[in-house]
């Protein structure tokens, strides 16, 4: 029997693709039409093409949210104008945009495009040079922080989809700040490290102990952390539902992979703020949580339920 050539030989081929014997039709995992040459270069392939336990933990994880991106994607550019605007805080590596780009952005000839925000500068440039590689020019990377992308002339005036992964403690609120203010249809929030609250709630666990027998619910330090961190999420929704917004929260993957891995999608509808105005307001009230409303009781939402 004739012996098979080896994965990774490589053979001249279009820009930034490394031919191999290895075909997404070949693994399971891998979607149709995704480039293997790319899964190599992000590392979730190794360079004979094959797949390991983290390896497919991560592009499970990748695929699983694109699966709750790709339909809103699709609403956006159903409705026409000057195609599709995304911007993800919080990139690392851009294993998100770069999959992103691959499966439905590369497609595209509208003008579509993907921005990555990321603070280290030399992941920025691994992912400049990747975008390069490949031949991807609706790709931006900009080192930035989520707050300092909000002021960023770089950045075009309004965003269509803005999606934050694992963006750490109050990174994920900046995000959602960001896209309020550029007036995002969808947002797709992975939130992480939610240390803010609970550290509110511990400061005035004292004087909140007299008040309410709720206080049980954080009273010990590891509820304080795991009670801190649900409720920091509980408040972003009601933040966005009183922006207007519809709000769906969901799992990302299976514990089995990641404990942080709550999914919250939010989809501007025009809907009713002062209900929601109103609870959040006593959400922050009832938990002693008042001096965090800058945070997330804005100016703009306090104006709206006093004229309310």
């Amino acid at each position: 029997m004739k012996r098979a050539e080896p994965a990774a030989k490589a053979a001249k081929g279009v820009k930034g693709e490394v031919a191999t014997t290895t075909s997404a039709a070949a693994m399971p995992e891998i979607r149709e039409g995704q480039s293997v040459a790319l899964l190599q270069e992000l590392h979730i392939l190794t360079r004979d093409g094959k797949m390991n336990q983290d390896s497919r933990r991560k592009l499970k994880q990748v695929y699983h949210l694109y699966q709750f991106i790709e339909p809103l994607l699709r609403e956006v550019q159903a409705d026409g104008g000057a195609g599709v605007s995304l911007v993800d805080h919080g990139a690392g590596k851009s294993y998100l945009g770069f999959i992103l780009y691959d499966l439905f952005f590369k497609a595209l000839n509208d003008g579509s495009h993907i921005y990555g925000i990321e603070t280290r500068e030399e992941l920025v440039a691994k992912s400049q040079e990747l975008a390069k590689k490949f031949n991807f020019p609706g790709m931006s990377f900009l080192p930035l922080s989520v707050a300092e992308s909000t002021e960023s002339k770089l950045l075009p005036e309004r965003i269509d989809v803005v999606t934050a992964l694992h963006a750490c403690n109050t990174a994920t609120d900046d995000a959602i700040h960001f896209a309020l203010k550029k007036k995002a249809r969808f947002m797709v929030l992975v939130p992480c490290c939610q240390a803010e609250v609970a550290t509110v709630l511990k400061k005035n666990k004292a004087k909140a102990l007299g008040k309410s027998a709720l206080t049980e619910l954080w009273r010990h330090p590891l509820h304080t952390r795991e009670f801190g961190s649900q409720i920091t999420n509980v408040l972003r929704c009601l933040q966005l539902e009183a922006h207007g917004y519809q709000v769906n929260v969901t799992e990302l993957v299976g514990w089995e992979h990641s404990m942080k891995n709550e999914l919250i999608i939010a989809s501007y509808k025009n809907l009713p703020r002062q209900r929601p105005t109103e609870r959040l307001q006593e959400v922050l009230e009832t938990l002693g949580l008042e001096e965090m409303g800058n945070r997330f009781f804005t100016e703009q939402l306090a104006k709206a339920a006093v004229a309310q």
